[in-house]
């Protein structure tokens, strides 16, 4: 069997999860021969990934050398884990150069860069795929079996709130993301999992969407208001918070971003109630839907706990799936499950909000009751190995429609895109003025 060439482009936290798979579950399908990424310390440490893992060194190279590097190495697949405002162009270079993708959410972050993505994928005919790990999550898969067998009926409505704790949801108000112009704020940048699970759910297509947010905790403005006092600029300092990240405490961190700043200057520990954030930290959608549906949709960012609520109204009754990720933040318990691994499996069941998942169905007239889900090793209880088996193998038959293309990623995408556009109007904005074309799944290439 050929192992199919890999490039990286990309070589951020986040990239890990791919290097790891190709040198373990993956090595007989998947090599890793390059790697494109501007800051040689980050591209060096998961170059010697490789080599630890008893394969080649791959050649490094920077952006502007992508298309040389497809060439040159006889890449099949590029794996793009870069900034999200860079994806778009990553995406139709590698395209254009006779490479498939496998792109991290969001697609992109606004439509005319969406809109050269479909004209890319119209005019090369190559693949591009989405990695939507949150719909591989088994409570996630769980619910879509429900509302697929028809249980509750005709979907009349949908509310879903999305909290995120002040350890991870900080997390955003320090990096990269923290500027619109990066990664399109939250509602493109995290909601876009969140959109793509409706859209999943939901089986139809978002039509119009109406927003309203701001930036209500974090910020320097919102400081001042609640007599935070004057506050260092980073937080790897002496000394400190619990709104503070030090990265001498975290030797992965440190390596990929403290060890690597003097070469762009990029800073991974900002504070988060700095000057020059542009995103919002809370927010709430309504979103019509082709098949007469609405979501209602919130997203907070300094919650005291981690998870989510779903409830799936029909013309048969109810579903609701309640999801704790994260009981609590408690003071020097480190970071969030999604940097640090060792904290998923945080023992709090004697917390009254102890972490865990539940989903219950009851019809008009009857009692209600639980619907089992089974949970695996791995993260998102199971659903990133049903992920990266897809991607590296290649999906088979799935009742559930699980794997994603680009236009799944448009999808998402355009509620977040018409959500923005909704905060700075004020007014409802349709899909369809948007520029870009929401595509059926049958439909996509």
């Amino acid at each position: 069997m050929r192992r199919l060439r890999y490039a990286l482009a990309g070589a951020g936290h986040r990239a890990q999860m791919y290097v790891a798979a190709i040198l373990d579950e993956h090595r007989e399908r998947a090599q890793l021969v390059a790697i494109c990424e501007p800051n040689p310390v980050r591209a060096d440490i998961h170059a010697r990934a490789v080599v630890e893992g008893g394969e080649p060194r791959p050649r490094i190279g920077t952006p502007d050398e992508l298309e040389q590097l497809i060439t040159e190495e006889g890449v099949d697949r590029v794996i793009i884990t870069a900034r999200d405002d860079l994806h778009a162009e990553l995406i139709v270079r590698a395209l254009e150069a006779g490479a498939d993708v496998v792109v991290e959410k969001p697609l992109t972050i606004d439509a005319p860069s969406a809109a050269h993505i479909e004209d890319a994928v119209a005019r090369t005919g190559r693949r591009v795929v989405l990695t939507f790990n949150y719909r591989y999550s088994p409570r996630n898969s769980a619910l879509r079996q429900v509302l697929q067998d028809g249980e509750i009926g005709e979907i009349t409505s949908i509310d879903f709130s999305w909290m995120l704790d002040t350890n991870h949801g900080a997390d955003y108000f320090r990096r990269w993301h923290r500027e619109k112009k990066n990664s399109g704020g939250l509602l493109v940048h995290k909601s876009s999992h969140h959109f793509d699970l409706v859209n999943w759910w939901l089986r139809s297509q978002p039509r119009r969407v109406f927003a309203s947010g701001g930036l209500r905790f974090y910020g320097a403005q919102n400081a001042a208001r609640r007599g935070l006092g004057i506050r260092p600029a980073r937080g790897t300092h002496d000394g400190g918070d619990l709104f503070e990240l030090d990265l001498r405490t975290d030797p992965h961190l440190k390596a990929l971003y403290l060890d690597a700043e003097k070469h762009d200057g990029y800073l991974r520990d900002r504070d988060v109630f700095s000057e020059g954030i542009t995103i919002e930290d809370n927010l709430a959608l309504i979103v019509d839907y082709a098949s007469g549906a609405t979501l209602s949709y919130s997203l907070n960012a300094h919650s005291p706990w981690e998870g989510y609520r779903v409830a799936v109204n029909g013309t048969r009754g109810r579903a609701e799936l309640e999801v704790v990720e994260r009981g609590a933040v408690l003071a020097g318990e480190g970071l969030h499950p999604a940097i640090d691994p060792s904290l998923a499996n945080t023992d709090r069941t004697a917390s009254l909000r102890p972490e865990g998942e539940r989903l219950i169905v009851q019809k008009h007239w009857g009692e209600a009751y639980e619907v089992p889900i089974r949970s695996d090793a791995g993260g998102h209880g199971g659903g990133d190995v049903l992920l990266l088996n897809d991607v590296f193998e290649g999906p088979g038959e799935d009742p559930l429609s699980r794997p994603a293309d680009w236009s799944d990623g448009i999808r998402s995408i355009a509620v977040g895109i018409a959500g923005n556009l909704s905060l700075e109007s004020g007014m409802p904005v349709q899909i369809a003025d948007l520029g870009i074309r929401l595509l059926e799944a049958s439909d996509a290439s």
